[in-house]
C-alpha cells in the first residue's frame, strides 16, 4: 500500500521539514516529550523521543527540560514527528574529562553525570548547578577510565588494572598485586601459599617448643 500523505503534503505546501526546538515536558514513564519549536515557541503534543538502543540491550536516557533537539517529521507529516539528536550549544557544551582535562576526541567516548541541567526555557541563561562528585566513564583508544568525581578512579589498560581512592593506589598487573599509600585490612586470614598469617607458628630452631600463633 502506498502512503499518499507525503504527496498530499507536498501538493499543499505543508511537507514537514526538520526543525529545532527545546524540550518543554518529559513523561518519566514513557519518555515521550513535548517540544517548543523555535523560533516562535509553539509547543507540540506528546512525541516519541528517539532512543540510543532498543531491544535485548536497552539504553535509557530521557532528556532534561530545556535540552535543544531536532524534530524529524514522519513521512513528511509535521504533526507526527520523532524527537531526535540532542545537540550541544553555547549553554550546554561538551563535558570535559576528569582524566584528560579535555573534551572527548574523535574515536573516544565520554559519559558524565551531574553536568548541570540546561536552562528550562528559551529566555533563561542559567543552567543547573553541576554535582561536586558524579559518576563518569571515558573510553580512549587504549584505556578505559571511570570514577566518581576526581578522587576515586579506575584505570584499565592492557596488562594493568588500577584503583585510586584519595592517596591510596592498588594496582593489579602480571607482576602481582600492589597497594601503596594505605593499609590492607581484612576480617579473614591472609595466606602465602599454604602458610596462614593468623595461624602460623615458628619452630624456634628445634631447640624447644614451637611458638604460638600471632597475637597482634
Amino acid at each position: 500500500m502506498i502512503d499518499s500523505r507525503p504527496m498530499a503534503f507536498a501538493a499543499g505546501g505543508t511537507y514537514g521539514q526538520q526543525e529545532n526546538g527545546l524540550i518543554s515536558a518529559v513523561d518519566p514513564v514513557t519518555h515521550d516529550v513535548k517540544v517548543k519549536v523555535m523560533p516562535g515557541g509553539v509547543e507540540t503534543g506528546w512525541l516519541p523521543f528517539a532512543a540510543v538502543q532498543v531491544g535485548d540491550l536497552c539504553i535509557s536516557c530521557p532528556p532534561n527540560v530545556g535540552t535543544q533537539v531536532h524534530l524529524l517529521p514522519v513521512c513528511g507529516d509535521p504533526e507526527h514527528s520523532v524527537v531526535a539528536a540532542p545537540v550541544f550549544c553555547t549553554m550546554m557544551p561538551p563535558p570535559v574529562s576528569p582524566v584528560t582535562g579535555k573534551v572527548a576526541q574523535p574515536g573516544e567516548y565520554l559519559l558524565m553525570a551531574g553536568c548541570g541541567a540546561p536552562p528550562v526555557d528559551e529566555t533563561s541563561r542559567e543552567r543547573g548547578e553541576a554535582a561536586q562528585a558524579a559518576p563518569w566513564m571515558h573510553v580512549t583508544r587504549d584505556t578505559l577510565y571511570s570514577g566518581v568525581g576526581g578522587d576515586t578512579t579506575v584505570t584499565i589498560k592492557d596488562g594493568q588494572h588500577q584503583w585510586k581512592a584519595g592517596g591510596v593506589t592498588a594496582t593489579l598487573s602480571a607482576s602481582g598485586f600492589e597497594v601503596a599509600g594505605g593499609n590492607i585490612t581484612t576480617d579473614k586470614d591472609v595466606k602465602a601459599g599454604s602458610i596462614s598469617l593468623i595461624g602460623h607458628v615458628h619452630s624456634n630452631g628445634n631447640k624447644g617448643e614451637n611458638t604460638g600463633a600471632p597475637v597482634g
